[in-house]
């Protein structure tokens, strides 16, 4: 089988100069661009990864926005916030803290 005969056996549009011209693109685009599918995916996952980190802080922001107003709001809460938080204590007063013990 000679070469002229296997050329003619594939059908026309396949030997098309356009056709050829977008598969090498397609190919190119796909696999050898510095934007391949492949490092389009990576950056989509990394997005998805940001969007979940930007849901968690933006809830924490949140809590710590109530927080602020409650303690802002009541001085009892204040000092509460302050004797846990920073182990402060009033004149003439002892405080302990219990430290858990390490288990090896």
């Amino acid at each position: 089988m000679a070469l002229p005969e296997v050329f003619d056996r594939v059908p026309r549009f396949l030997r098309s100069f356009y056709f050829l011209t977008g598969m090498t693109f397609l190919v190119w685009m796909t696999l050898f661009d510095a934007n391949d599918l492949l490092k389009q995916y990576e950056m989509y996952d990394k997005w998805r990864e940001l969007q979940v980190q930007k849901e968690y802080y933006t809830g924490k922001i949140a809590e710590v926005k109530k927080d602020r107003a409650e303690l802002l709001s009541s001085p009892e809460m204040l000092e509460k916030f302050a004797r846990e938080k920073y182990v402060m204590k009033r004149p003439g007063e002892d405080v302990f803290v219990l430290v858990p013990q390490e288990e090896d």
